[in-house]
Parts: structure tokens; C-alpha cells; sequence
């Protein structure tokens, strides 16, 4: 009994100070020790503390990235459809997955007709992402041009513009849904000029990027967004002979 109570009374000021340095779940399994434990070597003990507070916390980072992400849809590149009738290669897929592209500084441009799956793939990559660690953020690009409009008139766009450095993968879906004008085009190209050879871009849209010149205005701009964005990126043209989306709903609907 004297012992219990001399551990008790060691154990105690070493939880406080494990809760004051934040190790909240080395301090409650101090504090609450497992019985199974009580038996294994310091080292092994010690070990066991330490890995579990390491997977609380990496698990609490990758919900904080999921948040500031707001993926535009929960996506997951294990539960990618790789149907026969679905023009989507497993391998560069699996290749992507890795992230070796954003340490890379490499982009992808997904494009496809309605209800092929860009915005599941392109948010799979995004979920895949913060995962491993990244920071990412998903924006509809029409959306993303209302808010940049928003940023100007409160006289805070170079703020708004300067999120943009840090973001290791940003994902711009919905390219093309309109031509743009060229207050629009220069907003995009300022966001593609701050990304370039520092970042890694996701861009999805119906549009095949050959076709991207016609939406903007300038040719130069057209260009110089061309240049920056397609040359270093991975090009990925979906195609299905049924929607994903109807897909998706049958599949809830047997669930």
C-alpha cells in the first residue's frame, strides 16, 4: 500500500506537468495507467505513451486540414470507381495518391463532361493531401472570382491574394463554366503567377484545357495562365458512359 501511495504521490506532479506541456494523452495514461502495462519494461511502457500521443496528434492536424480545406465534396482515392467503362488509369491514380507532385511543384488539370467525376477525383486528391499533411483548399473558381470582387471593395484583396503562397495544394474546380473577362483573367493569372514552380494546382472543368485560350479576352493573358499551369501537369481527361452521380445515388439507395 505504500508504494500505491508514493507512486500516487510521483505520478501526480509528473501528469501536471505532462498537461502543462500539452502531452494530454501521455498525462491521461499516466494518470489512468492500463494494467496491461503496468508489468512492460520503462523503455516499452514509455514507447507506447509516446506513440499514442504522436497518432493523437497527427490524427488532430489532418481533421484541422480537412477543415480549412472545405472539400467541395467527402472524397477518398480509395473509393475511386475504376468501372470498365470509365477512361481512368489506376496507375497514374496511385502514382497521384502518393503526393510526390507537390513536393514536385507539379499540377493537375482534370477535365471531362458532366457527372464523369472531376470533383470527386479532384477532392480525393485534396482528402489524400491533408492526409500526409498538406494544407489544402478547395474553391469553386466562380465562387473564387465573388470573393476576390469582395476582397477589392473592402480593400483587402492583397490579403486576400497573399493565402495563396502558402497553400500546398489548391484545388480551382469549375473552369470554364463562362468566359471571363479581363478584370477576371488578370485575378486568375495573379493566383497562377503566386503558385507557379512554389505550389501545386488542381484545376477541373468540362472544357478540355486546349480550349482554354477562348476563354480569355487576351491572348497574352491566355498565354502566360497557359504556360504557367500546363506544361508542368499531369493531364487527365475523364470520360463515362454513365454519371457518377446516378451512380452514386443508386448505390446509396441499395445501401
Amino acid at each position: 500500500m505504500l508504494l500505491l501511495g508514493v507512486g500516487s504521490m510521483l505520478n501526480s506532479p509528473t501528469v501536471e506537468k505532462l498537461r502543462d506541456m500539452k502531452l494530454k494523452v501521455m498525462a491521461q495514461m499516466m494518470a489512468e495507467t492500463d494494467n496491461s502495462l503496468r508489468d512492460l519494461p520503462f523503455e516499452e511502457r514509455l514507447g507506447i505513451m509516446v506513440e499514442k500521443e504522436w497518432l493523437s496528434r497527427k490524427n488532430s492536424r489532418i481533421k484541422r486540414l480537412l477543415a480549412a480545406a472545405s472539400l467541395g465534396l467527402s472524397a477518398c482515392i480509395e473509393d475511386i470507381n475504376y468501372a470498365a467503362d470509365r477512361t481512368i488509369d489506376k496507375k497514374t491514380i496511385q502514382t497521384l495518391s502518393s503526393c510526390s507532385f507537390i513536393e514536385q511543384k507539379l499540377n493537375i488539370v482534370i477535365s471531362g463532361k458532366t457527372g464523369s467525376g472531376k470533383t470527386y477525383l479532384a477532392c480525393a486528391f485534396g482528402n489524400g493531401a491533408c492526409r500526409q499533411g498538406y494544407s489544402v483548399k478547395y474553391f469553386r473558381i466562380p465562387e473564387l472570382l465573388l470573393e476576390i470582387q469582395d476582397a477589392k471593395q473592402e480593400n483587402r484583396y492583397t490579403k486576400f491574394m497573399n493565402q495563396f503562397k502558402n497553400i500546398k495544394l489548391l484545388i480551382l474546380d469549375d473552369i470554364g463554366l463562362k468566359s471571363y473577362t479581363l478584370e477576371e483573367s488578370r485575378d486568375i493569372l495573379e493566383i497562377v503567377e503566386i503558385r507557379y514552380n512554389k505550389t501545386s494546382t488542381v484545376l477541373s472543368g468540362q472544357i478540355i484545357h486546349t480550349k482554354w485560350y477562348e476563354l480569355f479576352p487576351d491572348p497574352t493573358i491566355a498565354d502566360a495562365i497557359m504556360d504557367r499551369i500546363i506544361h508542368n501537369a499531369y493531364i487527365l481527361a475523364l470520360d463515362s458512359k454513365k454519371s457518377m452521380r446516378e451512380v452514386m445515388a443508386k448505390n446509396i439507395k441499395t445501401d
